[in-house]
């Protein structure tokens, strides 16, 4: 089977599946929705700073707090993506009828890798401008140095948690399994981890922990990162990868 026609039959398969829609409609809703309720409430925060205190202010990442709910859609989307033929039993089929595996793998993770770029995109623009319009005084302006790659780099960060998941629910053929294991580690595990002192150096290696970096504009006073934005992403693409991969190894050497 040519590759234009696998891929149009990944693209098929994605937007027939009224569930993996519903999560990218959701990671849009919670991550503009949330962004704007603390971007609104961070507004009397930052008003009754001091001018010491308000050099650490950055609007932009402010408005992109809602992306903490907004990844969990992301991670549900990209197991579904995957989980869903191995839960269904349609992986069987989808194997029959491409038989090079790693087409078949390759094509379903770049065009809902693309699917979820396009919706981050546009969840990311929409959440700055709005929680910039919440946070009056306080707003950053897409102008302003390092904010449009912030902006870009939010829409980046969730689309590689969604590849990310891909690759693990890919690994695990399970998608019950996949969320009860990615669900603590992003959301139980690295901020634990993050907040400790004796643990934060291992933390900040880890895939969120790293990939938030790119969504900052001003550096957090207590940031010991030995990294920067693109250095961050770097890592987070990394872990992107090596799911991949490693999913990609599996489907190729066990029977479906």
């Amino acid at each position: 089977m040519a590759v234009a026609q696998v891929l149009t039959s990944e693209w098929t398969k994605i937007k027939s599946v009224r569930s993996t829609v519903w999560t990218l409609t959701t990671a849009f809703v919670f991550t503009v929705g949330l962004g704007f309720l603390i971007s609104l409430l961070s507004k009397d925060q930052f008003s009754k700073m001091n001018a010491q205190e308000r050099q650490f202010i950055d609007p932009t990442l402010t408005s992109f707090a809602g992306t903490s709910l907004g990844q969990l859609a992301m991670i549900v989307f990209g197991v579904l993506v995957v989980g869903n033929e191995y839960s269904t039993g349609m992986i069987r089929t989808s194997l029959a009828a491409v038989p090079r595996r790693g087409a078949f793998l390759f094509s379903k993770i770049g065009i809902a890798t693309l699917l979820a770029f396009v919706v981050a995109l546009a969840t990311s623009f929409v959440t700055f401008f709005v929680g910039q319009a919440a946070l009056g005084e306080f707003k950053a302006s897409l102008g302003d140095p390092g904010v449009l790659r912030a902006v870009i780099g939010a829409a980046l960060y969730m689309t590689l948690i969604a590849v990310f998941a891909m690759g693990v629910a890919t690994v695990l053929r399970s998608p019950m399994l996949s969320l009860g294991i990615l669900m603590p580690v992003f959301f139980l595990i690295a901020p634990i981890l993050g907040s400790v002192e004796a643990t934060r150096k291992i933390a900040q290696y880890l895939p969120d922990q790293a990939g938030i970096k790119i969504m900052q504009v001003v550096a957090p006073e207590n940031d010991v990162a030995p990294y920067g934005p693109w250095g961050g992403f770097a890592i987070m693409a990394a872990w992107a990868a090596l799911a991949v991969l490693c999913g990609w190894l599996v489907l190729r050497n066990r029977d479906a």
